[in-house]
Order: C-alpha cells, then structure tokens, then sequence
C-alpha cells in the first residue's frame, strides 16, 4: 500500500532549509539507524513458531504490536517485511513517516488525537488486502504501558490476530522520557519474545472488547518481564521523579 500523507506537512509553510532536510533527512538518517541497529547481535527469538502458526492461519496478515519504548529495534526487525503503520499527521510525523519509508515500512496517517479513526480504516482496509500491521500499543504519547483499544480495533476489522512483540538487551540507554525509550548500545545483545497471538471475535463490543485491550496490555507487561529476565534487569518504563535514581535493580 502506498504511503497516505495527507495533511502530512501540517499547517504552514516549509522554509528552504526544512524543505531540504525533509527531502535529504529521511535516507541519511534511515542509513544510521541500519548501520547502528545493525551492530547489535540478536541472541534469542522467543514464540517463533507462535507468530508463524498464526501467520499461517490468517494467510500472512496480522497485527504486530508493541509498546512505544520498545519500538526501536524492531525498526530492522519488521522493516525487511513491509508493515504498514499508523503515523501521526504532524509535521514530525511526516519526518517519521519519509524515514520509514526508507526502513522498509508503509504508513497510514493519523493518531489517537487527530484523524485517529480514519487511519484506523485505512489500515484494516490495508491489511485486508494483504499487509501486516504495526501498531503501538500506548503510543505516541501514553500514559506508557496502557493499551489503547485501536489495535483491537483494526485486527477486528481486519480479521486477524494481534501477535505481541517486544525485545530487550543486555546494554542499553534508558531515555527519562514519558516511556524510558530504550536504545540499544553498540554491540549489545538482543532478545526478541513473540507472545500467543490474541484472535479477536469479529463483532466484539463493550465489555468484551475491553477484555480484548486489557488481555493485550497484560501479554505486553508480560512479555517485557520475561525478555528483560533473559538478560537479568527489568527496565524501568516511568519517566524518574525529582530524586530518583537511575537505573533498575535486578529482577
């Protein structure tokens, strides 16, 4: 599916300057993403033959999600498989969408606060027609590690699974943003956990879709706990409060 920009630029007039890093940005930086995330060495793929049975089941299409701090390293994971994601129309959210582009990804256009459902509709349709989704399951702004019901959404309407992904590693930065964004220090080992795949009924509503999203929210704690056991420290993923200190104790 071809990129849906839309409104992409936002409101208001690019300046030279912009225009260029918009037009250039995008390759250069998509090009240090795979030559650093590729430093890394991936050591474990956990629930493999989970998200293959699926695949297998819902012929090839399904969508996977994971939380906003994990996202980074599944940049080269999924890129080389072409999901189709949802990407805010925002000026950043144009930047984000030309780099994915590069990475290998489709996008949709919209978020939770603008032009959320559209998107939603265009991303079924998309899978429908035979993509795989990529979702963030609390993003882009939180509150971190709550599930929002879109992912539900789209896979209901798509008729296919919701397969839950996230990864740790032994070294990595932990950013003291809203979600402690993780990034991968160079050479680091990495751990990927496919969790079981969560089929959604296809005229769900109410409390039984509220299941759904809080069945998701759980597979994703979960998995996140057990990737991070992998390595022996659980991260921390609230932003530090005046005080603290960084970092996380041993599980």
């Amino acid at each position: 599916m071809k990129e849906d920009s839309g409104q992409a630029m936002g409101k208001g007039v690019l300046h030279p300057p912009e225009r260029f890093l918009m037009i250039v940005g995008p390759s250069v930086f998509a090009l240090l993403i795979r030559v650093y995330l590729g430093l890394c060495r991936m050591v474990r793929v956990e629930g493999d033959a989970l998200q293959r049975e699926a695949l297998s089941r819902s012929g090839g299409r399904a969508v996977f999600v994971t939380w906003h701090q994990r996202m980074l390293m599944l940049a080269r994971y999924f890129g080389p498989r072409r999901l189709t994601v949802m990407i805010s129309q925002s000026r950043d959210g144009e930047y984000g969408a030309r780099i994915a582009a590069k990475l290998g990804f489709s996008s949709v256009r919209g978020s939770s606060t603008r032009g959320g459902m559209r998107a939603l509709r265009l991303l079924s349709k998309a899978i429908r027609e035979g993509a795989c989704g990529g979702m963030l399951a609390d993003g882009p702004q939180g509150p971190p590690r709550v599930a929002k019901v879109g992912t539900v959404l789209s896979a209901r309407d798509a008729g296919v699974p919701i397969i839950p992904v996230v990864w740790s590693a032994d070294r990595c930065w932990v950013l003291n943003s809203w979600d402690r964004y993780m990034i991968p220090k160079p050479f680091a080992r990495v751990a990927v956990y496919y969790g079981e795949p969560i089929w959604v009924p296809p005229r769900v509503r109410g409390e039984a879709l509220e299941g759904c999203r809080r069945l998701l929210e759980d597979r994703l704690n979960e998995l996140a706990r057990l990737a991070d056991a992998h390595f022996g420290m659980e991260r921390p993923w609230r932003r530090m409060k005046d005080g603290e200190i960084p970092g996380a104790g041993p599980l």
